[in-house]
């Protein structure tokens, strides 16, 4: 199922992801951008909101995949940038 939504995501340029934000659902809109590092691309999850850590860690681990916001970096458990070079 993570590697379904993770495919899903990576086609697509944004993806609309239901979150609870100031205690409301809502849909807020993921940009798939991938950054330049030393290694290689890394594709990220990009929101240009802020939004709180405990639900950026569980979009990132929903889609296994990097996701950055003005709060910060955060990655699935377990897993380092340089685990998404080839994607």
């Amino acid at each position: 199922m993570a590697n379904e939504k993770q495919n899903d995501a990576l086609l697509k340029s944004e993806l609309n992801v239901r979150v609870k934000r100031s205690g409301m659902y809502q849909l807020l809109p993921f940009k798939v951008v991938r950054k330049e590092t030393p290694n290689g691309k890394v594709p990220y999850l990009v929101l240009d909101r802020m939004l709180d850590l405990s639900e950026l860690m569980r979009v990132s681990e929903e889609y296994q995949l990097p996701v950055e916001s003005p709060v910060g970096r955060v990655f699935p458990r377990g897993k380092k940038e340089t685990d998404f070079l080839g994607l």
